[in-house]
């Protein structure tokens, strides 16, 4: 919540969000003007102009916005470094307005270059009537007049959401966003990519080595989608990997003293803080109740990192002991794009939110047929999650791809280049399980290396100089780590 609130405060004073589709004239497709950004002008900002269909490629046009900061040693420069920070709705252009996560020899050696995916933040934001957006039903359908609610709002919600972004709403796949990608190379006078993804933006590497399979020079995948998951694998996967993570949490907090929960029962405290919830019995502290499905929320989010003592903290002080300083600010409340929303309200009149859930049900058939097959669903996660239950992001999105057109439906990876590719994932990602990691490396086929790194975390670039550095050789040199290479974790956080 908070690095969305982050990324849309950036979007406001840097360059416009445009709900128009341009038409662009044809040899003006291919040109970014650079100028320096506001925010940093070491960071230059600029725009390129694609279609919005790429079946027709001549048609409307939308701007990518892109962000770009040049290599430290122009003498010893490589080319350009395509990044996507995943989401989906992450916004490249604010990660390189951020400290750079690369290492040093990375920036001394490439451009890294940024893009706000179609669809997200610049780049013609999906956006919703934010009124619209806060009569969404619960996230858990509990019976078939919940199912029924559910699939008459989704209708509503894509007709406003596709007449308040235009044409672009039924085109924000990750196939068109491979397209993209492809775009941005040639824009930039790259004969091949060089790219990294991370969590989503992974899908739309694979889509891009699928497509364009001679023009990788490098590809990392890290914390890998799975994009041959039907709904119920994907629920049941999800819930697998968050009660991983949990368990991961807890077997922490009986080992270590420093865990304000050490020598508790911490699995009987989370049961009990859920039954609260679930009885409406729990308040945030500082705010207002807090629903068993957001306090699940947070017991993933607090997994990323992860943060064991600040989830201990939160624990402990909703179950009435002192607030931590670090308390993270109450989920749910106000619709997504709070600050965007207000900015285009002066703008177009209205209240607006964003909505990069629909980025997702392009990509995913999530639909289920009735309440009793959605029931089928949600048993299943929870057989694989007896504490957590169900991953709450994946399990919150399905109730609105119902009835969604899919695009870019769930297939097997194909790869048919002889460039190497390079995987990694943590051992206990509560996001992209593990297990994904290794099916998508094992379904791209013999040139797909995957690099497990043995701790904890979603996003493993950066956790540990070993996993950076067998990442740092791979685009620098393209030296392919050992098939079956392992990075220990890095002391517990």
């Amino acid at each position: 919540m908070s690095r969305l609130a982050a990324v849309l405060m950036v979007m406001v004073v840097l360059l416009p969000v445009s709900t128009a589709v341009a038409t662009v004239p044809r040899g003006r497709r291919d040109v970014v003007v650079w100028v320096p950004c506001r925010e940093d002008p070491e960071v230059e900002c600029g725009r390129l102009a694609v279609p919005v269909d790429w079946a027709d490629p001549d048609g409307p046009t939308v701007d990518l916005a892109l962000a770009r900061r040049r290599a430290k040693d122009p003498r010893a420069r490589i080319g350009s470094l395509l990044a996507n920070p995943g989401g989906p709705g992450g916004s490249g252009v604010d990660d390189l307005l951020r400290p750079s996560g690369f290492s040093e020899e990375v920036q001394r050696r490439f451009d890294i270059v940024g893009y706000d995916p179609r669809g997200v933040a610049r780049s013609n934001a999906v956006i919703c009537s934010a009124s619209l957006y806060r009569e969404m039903p619960p996230p858990i359908m509990t019976g078939q007049a919940d199912h029924d609610r559910w699939t008459a709002y989704t209708r509503r919600l894509r007709a406003d959401c596709r007449e308040r972004t235009g044409p672009l709403y039924d085109h924000v796949d990750s196939v068109s966003v491979a397209r993209d990608m492809d775009a941005i190379r040639a824009a930039l006078g790259e004969e091949k990519l060089t790219s990294y993804g991370v969590s989503y933006g992974t899908l739309a590497q694979q889509m891009y080595a699928e497509l364009f399979p001679d023009r990788v020079r490098a590809m990392v995948l890290d914390s890998s989608m799975d994009h041959t998951l039907g709904v119920r694998e994907f629920q049941e996967s999800e819930a697998a990997g968050v009660q991983d993570a949990f368990d991961e949490f807890v077997a922490w907090c009986g080992r270590d003293a420093q865990c304000v929960l050490h020598g508790r029962d911490v699995r009987a405290l989370w049961r009990g803080l859920i039954g609260r919830a679930e009885r409406g019995e729990l308040t945030y502290p500082g705010g207002g109740p807090l629903t068993a499905h957001n306090l699940r929320w947070l017991g993933v989010v607090l997994n990323e990192g992860p943060e064991w003592r600040r989830l201990a903290g939160v624990l402990l002080a909703l179950d009435g002991g002192p607030v931590p300083p670090d308390l993270p600010p109450q989920p749910g409340g106000a619709p997504p794009g709070g600050v965007l929303g207000a900015w285009l309200k002066r703008l177009l009149g209205g209240d607006v939110a964003e909505l990069p859930a629909a980025i997702l049900c392009e990509d995913h058939d999530l639909s289920v047929r009735d309440h009793e097959e959605y029931a089928e669903v949600l048993a299943a996660a929870g057989r694989r999650a007896p504490d957590l239950g169900y991953n709450p992001m994946p399990m919150g999105d399905l109730p609105i791809c119902q009835g969604h057109p899919v695009s870019n439906p769930q297939h097997r990876p194909r790869y048919a280049g002889r460039t190497p590719l390079l995987l990694a994932n943590s051992l206990h990602d509560p996001d992209t399980p593990y297990a994904w990691a290794s099916n998508v490396a094992r379904l791209l086929g013999p040139k797909a290396v995957l690099l497990t790194y043995e701790g904890w975390g979603h996003g493993v670039y950066g956790m540990t100089g070993c996993v950076t550095a067998a990442i740092d050789a791979y685009l620098i040199a393209l030296t392919v780590p050992e098939r079956g290479v392992r990075c220990p974790p890095a002391p517990a956080p």
